[in-house]
Formats: structure tokens, C-alpha cells, sequence
């Protein structure tokens, strides 16, 4: 049977790698990918649809078949207007939900992050709880949510402080024990492919993968 697979968020550091995987694999033979602005890329899989979150009608129709792949995602340095970063990290993310459950797509797959915490104090992890729990009520059969730990890969913008911190991890990965394990960085592509291959898998129910769990999918 065709499969489908949406992504949102396909430009950034596990979006990027997730489509390359979508596309080269045999399982889906269609992938659409929505987009601010169209990525310089083709492929008989792909279908770009230009979006604007702000304007569900736009695309909700669009939103059909086996999984949707939310890769959506800010940082406090990008977006530090904590308004637009909510919208960006709950808001948009909740509404594809509601919309994936409408049209009856089976999976729904959400990057999220460590320490995401529905009661933390920290608006951030508390914002990354917050929408967890939100898109598990929703009613989507098979909810996966990723919690990866410091991201390693190739950006398209230059991170100096990132590199900083990616060599520092380096060094600290192999003294991280135990339940401290789940700090160590992870590479974005690992996180890709853990979500591929949950997605090929008939389970149902919220399934919630912390960074050391996300290593042993892949």
C-alpha cells in the first residue's frame, strides 16, 4: 500500500536528515515537506507546499497519510520574543495534530527536547512539557516524541558557540554514567533515523524516547 509522510521543519538539523532518509527509502513513496520557502531540492518522492502556520486553511487538506514528522523548533537566541518562540514550539505543532487527527493520519512523530517538563520552571522545557502533553491528548493513534540531548551535526549557520560546546562534549560524553547518560550529545542523524524506523511500526499508544533510548532505535 502507498504510504505518505509529511514533514515540517525539513530545512533544520533533523528535518534535513529525515528527508534524505524518507526520500532514499522504499516505504514512502511520497513525502511532503512544508515549507516558508521552497529548498532548492528534487526528487520524484518530493512535493514542497509553501505554507503560512498562521493560515491553516492553506494547507490542512494537504495534511493526510501514514505519519507526520513535526521538526518544528526555535532557540532564545533566534526567536527571543517569548510570544513567537510559544507559537513556534506549542502552537503550531498542536494545530498540525488536531489537523493530522481530522484527516486521519495514523503516527505523529515530535522532536522535543531533555528535560521537557509540563511542571517545570524554566519556560522553555516547560513550554517543550506543555506541548507534549497537549499533542498526547489529541487523540492521533500512535504518538512518538523524541527528547535528544545536545544536537551534533552540520548547520547551515555559523554556531561558533556550538562548536565550542560540541568539542567540550567530546570529552565529557565517556564520564556520563548511569541516568546521566541520557546528557550525551547525539548526532542529529541518529535522531532521523530513530524516527524512520518507529515510523515503519505498527504500535499504537504515546511513546516518549529520552536521548540515551533515541541511540538504541537508530
Amino acid at each position: 500500500m502507498a504510504k505518505k509522510a509529511v514533514i515540517a521543519g525539513s530545512s533544520g538539523l533533523i528535518g534535513s536528515h529525515l528527508l534524505q532518509i524518507l526520500l532514499e527509502q522504499a516505504y514512502y513513496d511520497e513525502v511532503l515537506i512544508l515549507v516558508r520557502k521552497k529548498l532548492s531540492l528534487q526528487h520524484h518522492k518530493l512535493t514542497q507546499l509553501v505554507i503560512d502556520f498562521e493560515q491553516p486553511e492553506t494547507y490542512q487538506k494537504e495534511l493526510t497519510g501514514h505519519a507526520l514528522f513535526c521538526c518544528l523548533g526555535s532557540t532564545k537566541k533566534k526567536t527571543p520574543d517569548l510570544t513567537i518562540y510559544r507559537k513556534i514550539d506549542h502552537d503550531y505543532p498542536l494545530l498540525m495534530a488536531r489537523l493530522a487527527k481530522q484527516n486521519g493520519i495514523e503516527q505523529y512523530h515530535l522532536v522535543s527536547s531533555i528535560g521537557a517538563d509540563i511542571n517545570g520552571v524554566n519556560f522553555y522545557t516547560k513550554t517543550k512539557g506543555e506541548t507534549e502533553a497537549d499533542i498526547s491528548a489529541v487523540g492521533v493513534p500512535a504518538v512518538h516524541i523524541y527528547r535528544p540531548s545536545f544536537l551534533v551535526g552540520d548547520r547551515q549557520e555559523s554556531r561558533p558557540m556550538e562548536k565550542l560546546v560540541n568539542g567540550l562534549m567530546k570529552v565529557v560524553n565517556p564520564l556520563l554514567f548511569g541516568s546521566w547518560k541520557k546528557y550525551r550529545s547525539i548526532a542529529a542523524s541518529t535522531v532521523a533515523t530513530a524516527m524512520y524506523q518507529q515510523s515503519i511500526k505498527n504500535a499504537a499508544g504515546v511513546f516518549i524516547y529520552e536521548s540515551d533510548n533515541i541511540k538504541q532505535l537508530s
